[in-house]
């Protein structure tokens, strides 16, 4: 019993997990990305992000307050509709989706450590070695156990969180205002198309949930969700105003893929673009191991289900981990890293998780007086989740038809996993 009371995490651990899926895949990875579209105001367009958050983040806190289980979203998909394929095809696509971040944080790790081995960016494969490398190693230490993934984390979000805070408050004095005027440098659909474009950057709250069979306490999932995308919020809009204030937007697209790295030499020097580039090793390390924590159980969760084959169940005897799970997605993330570019990584994950979060806010919005929880918040959310999916898909349609068709393509492909492999299967069911 005690062994089993130590495998436990606490707000702090939870708090951890929520920043640390976050952060590690939002300010260093798209930032350029975000900047590209919404220009001067890039900060707004992280904070249109952060609301959205928000609203769907009280969803989840209702839902996995009503239904305790490590499936998170698929659990909800499934208590909220009455044809289990809908909760199928949203497993697959939430798998899916961590598979497109675990590539975004592998893809941001392995540019930032190529970037402070040579200014230049690095020879074309130490990116893809580090990427690899990375992935590889927190693989590791999932599956060494539970408490080793949540105190490693806590470690890694304390020293990037005073990392970021650092580069916040130092590069305000630094703020040119003829960089940031006027705010709608790009008009007002760039905001909308950047937030939509960088929305993958809050997806790491939703992680938590998953984790509720592992936590000291289960009423510590709203305190943990709120407060982690609380944080997370304030660094966005800080981070990205100083980074805006200080570097001009084609120095940004230039530096697109380690822009924050070098936003801090204005201020901070040499000494400043280590120190940023040490923090989005360890803000993408954090984030890698806190999705590789929750995405494992969800596929457990899925098996046990009868939504994915049978031997993603398979746990290790003494401490309970999904090993399985944990290889298969790993090494699939590293197949994804390793043949994909930031700009079609980032808009697959995103576009992903506004599809899952609308679907999410709308079973909120259906199981409202199961879950106690008033109906407008939900419903808002969803019309907002799919209304900036669609813009992501105008943007892409416009400037990147090629990617498009891939995630379309991954689309169709996610549906077919289910319909085929899935033992609900509606072409090959049972009698």
């Amino acid at each position: 019993m005690a062994k089993q009371r130590q495998e436990t995490l606490g707000l702090k651990e939870l708090v951890a997990m929520g920043v640390g899926g976050m952060v590690g895949g939002g300010i260093f990875s798209v930032l350029g990305l975000s900047v590209g579209l919404a220009g001067h105001a890039a900060p707004i367009a992280f904070a249109l992000g952060g609301a959205i958050a928000m609203l769907t983040g009280w969803s989840y806190i209702r839902l996995g307050l009503s239904f305790h289980s490590d499936g998170g979203s698929f659990t909800y998909l499934e208590h909220a509709f009455a044809r289990p394929n809908i909760a199928g095809i949203g497993g697959w696509l939430l798998l899916a989706g961590y598979v497109g971040t675990l590539g975004l944080y592998g893809y941001t790790f392995g540019v930032y450590g190529s970037a402070i081995l040579s200014d230049a960016g690095a020879s074309s494969i130490m990116p893809h070695l580090l990427s690899t490398g990375v992935l590889l190693a927190f693989l590791g230490v999932n599956l060494y156990g539970v408490k080793a993934s949540g105190e490693s984390e806590d470690v890694l979000v304390l020293i990037k969180v005073l990392i970021l805070s650092l580069f916040a408050v130092a590069g305000l004095f630094f703020v040119r205002s003829d960089h940031l005027l006027p705010v709608f440098n790009t008009g007002g659909m760039g905001v909308l198309m950047g937030a939509a474009l960088i929305f993958v950057a809050y997806e790491g709250f939703e992680l938590i949930p998953n984790a509720i069979n592992e936590m000291r306490d289960p009423g510590l999932l709203g305190r943990g969700i709120m407060i982690s995308i609380l944080i997370t919020f304030v660094i966005y809009i800080l981070v990205s105003l100083v980074a805006v204030g200080n570097l001009s937007p084609n120095e940004i697209s230039r530096y697109k893929e380690y822009a924050l790295a070098v936003a801090a030499r204005p201020f901070l020097g040499r000494a400043g673009f280590l120190l940023i580039g040490l923090g989005a090793l360890l803000s993408t390390a954090s984030a890698i191991n806190a999705t590789l924590f929750s995405t494992a159980r969800l596929g457990l969760a899925m098996s046990q289900e009868k939504a994915l084959p049978k031997v993603f169940s398979h746990k290790e005897r003494t401490n309970d981990i999904p090993y399985v799970s944990l290889i298969t997605i790993t090494l699939v993330a590293v197949l994804f890293v390793n043949t994909m570019n930031l700009t079609i990584i980032s808009s697959f994950a995103s576009s992903i998780f506004l599809l899952v979060f609308a679907s999410i806010n709308f079973s909120a919005f259906k199981l409202r007086r199961k879950i106690g929880i008033h109906p407008m918040p939900p419903l808002l959310a969803s019309v907002v989740c799919f209304a900036s999916w669609i813009v992501l898909v105008a943007y892409l349609c416009r400037t990147d038809m090629r990617g498009l068709i891939w995630i379309l393509g991954a689309y169709a492909a996610v549906v077919s996993a289910e319909l085929l492999f899935g033992e609900r299967r509606l072409v090959l069911r049972k009698t």
